[in-house]
């Protein structure tokens, strides 16, 4: 069966550190397909800053060109919290139960999983794959006494285990350090800094002509 790969978040905005983690994890997993799925109300963090329709846009700007990346619009359509367990219910209903599915998180998600809505559940749905910089790999102790119980049951570091079964493991698995955020880019927009070769350029170009993030005095210099 065809590996699918999934990978959630606000994408506020979308940028190169997104699109390089998953065409990594494509590759090192042997993904036929990434489903970028844009959160509506992450559960966990501020609601995002820009409208869902301008998010969702981003990314199918980000993502074009590259046949294994998908935008997935599910969570912005679905009313209340975007919960990862609701996202997986759905996809497992529509794929069936044999299609491999790896959900895919970062080092400090996964640190913070055991608040997630049924989190315990979430390994019966998918694999959890967890990117981390290299060297930097998520100590046990660092992690809460039922995620180390789950790491422990489940966890390995090595990707060939996935293939074992379509969902149920924990991996840890270095990436390329691409240290850019989101918040930064906000800013930059804000400030009227370069963002040059932190995003693609169609998302930039999206950006400047909407004025997404650029402060209340440059947008109403620009009549906006």
């Amino acid at each position: 069966m065809h590996a699918i790969g999934i990978l959630g978040g606000t994408f506020d905005p979308i940028h190169f550190g997104h699109l390089r983690m998953a065409e990594e994890l494509r590759e090192k997993l042997g993904l036929e397909r990434i489903r970028f799925i844009p959160a509506a109300l992450p559960p966990h963090r501020a609601s995002p800053q820009t409208d869902a329709f301008h998010r969702a846009e981003m990314v199918r700007l980000a993502i074009a060109g590259n046949p294994a990346f998908t935008l997935d619009n599910r969570e912005l359509a679905r009313a209340g919290p975007s919960y990862t367990f609701d996202t997986l219910t759905e996809l497992r209903t529509e794929l069936g139960p044999d299609v491999p599915l790896s959900l895919l998180i970062g080092g400090d998600a996964f640190l913070g999983l055991h608040t997630w809505h049924r989190w315990r559940e979430l390994s019966d749905l998918a694999h959890i794959v967890v990117a981390h910089r290299p060297g930097a790999i998520p100590r046990e102790d660092a992690m809460s006494p039922d995620l180390q119980q789950s790491w422990q049951s489940r966890g390995t570091v090595q990707p060939e285990d996935l293939k074992v079964s379509p969902a149920g493991k924990i991996l840890l698995l270095p990436i390329t350090a691409l240290d850019i955020s989101a918040s930064a880019i906000r800013t930059a927009f804000m400030q009227g800094n370069s963002t040059r070769y932190l995003l693609p350029e169609t998302v930039r170009a999206y950006i400047d002509s909407y004025q997404l993030y650029a402060s209340q005095a440059t947008k109403e210099s620009h009549g906006t």
